[in-house]
C-alpha cells in the first residue's frame, strides 16, 4: 500500500468553482421563486411546492440519474446543446452545474422564502402608500428585510454543492479537472488505499465546512441583535 501525502489542489479548486457558479445562479433563480411562494397564493401552489423540496429527500444517485436522462447526448436538451457548443452536456463542467442547481435549490429557495415571510408587513405597506412600485419595495424593503434569510440561502447553497457526491458522480463522472471534485477524489483516494491523502482532503473539506456553519449561526445571531434592538 502506498500513500501520497501531497494534496492534489485541482478538484478542491474545483469544487469551490463549482459552489460559487452554482450559489450565483442559484440567488437569481431562487429568490424570485421564493418572492411568487412567499407572497402568492395559486392553485397547485402545495405542488409546486413538493417538487421544489423534492432534492431533500430523494437520493442523489436518483437525482442524478433522472438529470442524466435529460441533458445526455440522446436527449432533446443533449443534442440541442452539443448542436449550438459542439460538445455533450453531460460529463461536463456545464453539466454538473446543471444538476448542482436541482440538488441545491431547495436550501436557497427556503430559507430566503421564510425571510421574505417575517419582513413586517407594514412596513412594506408604507413604502407603497409613499409612492414606492413593487419593484421599489423589493428592493428597498423587503430585500434588506431579509437579508439574513437572503445570505444564509447563499452559504447553505454554497456548503451543501461543496458536499456534493452522487450527484455530480452520476452526472459528471470523474474526468481530472473537469467534473472530478473533492468529494469524488477523497472517494478515489479511498479506493486506490491511499488513506493519508483521503484523510488530508477530507479534514480541509471538514474544516471549511464548519468555518461556512459558523459564519451562518454569527451572522443569523447578529442579525437578531440588530432586529431586538
Amino acid at each position: 500500500m502506498t500513500e501520497s501525502l501531497l494534496i492534489d489542489w485541482q478538484p478542491i479548486m474545483l469544487s469551490l468553482k463549482l459552489a460559487f457558479v452554482t450559489t450565483t445562479v442559484l440567488l437569481l433563480v431562487a429568490t424570485p421563486v421564493a418572492y411568487l411562494l412567499a407572497f402568492r397564493n395559486f392553485r397547485g401552489r402545495a405542488l409546486v411546492e413538493a417538487v421544489f423540496a423534492l432534492p431533500i429527500v430523494l437520493p442523489p444517485t436518483v437525482l442524478g440519474f433522472f438529470v442524466l436522462v435529460a441533458i445526455g447526448n440522446y436527449s432533446p436538451v443533449g443534442e440541442l446543446y452539443r448542436d449550438i457548443f459542439g460538445d455533450t452536456l453531460a460529463f461536463s463542467f456545464v453539466g454538473i452545474v446543471l444538476a448542482s442547481i436541482l440538488y441545491s435549490f431547495p436550501f436557497a429557495v427556503q430559507p430566503i422564502q421564510n425571510a421574505f415571510i417575517s419582513v413586517d408587513k407594514e412596513l412594506m405597506d408604507a413604502a407603497r402608500t409613499l409612492g414606492c412600485n413593487r419593484w421599489q419595495t423589493f428592493w428597498r424593503v423587503l430585500v434588506p428585510g431579509a437579508r439574513a434569510g437572503i445570505v444564509t440561502g447563499a452559504m447553505l447553497s454554497f456548503a451543501h454543492t461543496v458536499g456534493e457526491f452522487g450527484v455530480v458522480l452520476m452526472v459528471g463522472g470523474s474526468i481530472p479537472g473537469k467534473t472530478r471534485v473533492a468529494s469524488i477524489s477523497i472517494y478515489e483516494s479511498v479506493e486506490m488505499l491511499n488513506y493519508g491523502q483521503a484523510a488530508t482532503m477530507s479534514l480541509i473539506m471538514l474544516a471549511f465546512s464548519f468555518m461556512i456553519m459558523s459564519l451562518v449561526y454569527y451572522y443569523n445571531r447578529s442579525a437578531s441583535r440588530m432586529v431586538l434592538g
